[in-house]
């Protein structure tokens, strides 16, 4: 796992053995167990590591008007009860939220509005929330939604 692995030796004076992955991959799963011997003693921790991971579909950046699918996917075993995508939160009038079944959210003719911030947010049958946030890019115009714009001779107009 190197060089994506490591260890901060200055917090190891202090009993911080904390182990250190970036960036994490699907492949990471699984349980970790840490070791730390003191003279005679023994101690040890044991730590699972789960991933969540939000692929779209074309990769991004996203061309405007292109069908886009966002998936996310985690290594939790329980069963999915609910998936909720959120869309710049706490943005006011621009935030949305939807929730569905499927780990897959469609957008059919993605605009420049849907660029931002996402949260996927899987909800297990075992009480298990676990969630991922990315930042979506849409390579596309955002101008008038009048193809005719109006300047008055001798000013600027953009």
């Amino acid at each position: 796992m190197k060089p994506r692995v490591s260890l901060q030796d200055s917090a190891l004076r202090n009993g911080n053995f904390s182990l250190r992955i970036a960036p994490v991959r699907g492949e990471d799963v699984g349980l970790y167990e840490a070791q730390v011997k003191y003279n005679t003693e023994v101690h040890s921790c044991h730590v699972e590591l789960g991933v969540i991971t939000v692929t779209l579909s074309p990769p991004s950046p996203v061309i405007g008007n292109e069908l886009l699918l966002m998936s996310c996917n985690s290594s939790h075993r329980a069963s999915l009860v609910e998936t909720c995508w959120f869309h710049n939160e706490h943005l006011g009038p621009t935030s949305r939220t939807i929730c569905s079944l499927s780990r897959t959210l469609s957008i059919l003719q993605p605009a420049m509005s849907h660029a931002g911030s996402w949260r996927c947010q899987l909800r297990y049958a075992d009480k298990e929330i676990i969630s991922a946030t990315f930042n979506l890019q849409i390579l596309g115009f955002d101008g008038p939604t009048n193809p005719v714009v109006y300047a008055a001779a001798g000013s600027a107009a953009d």
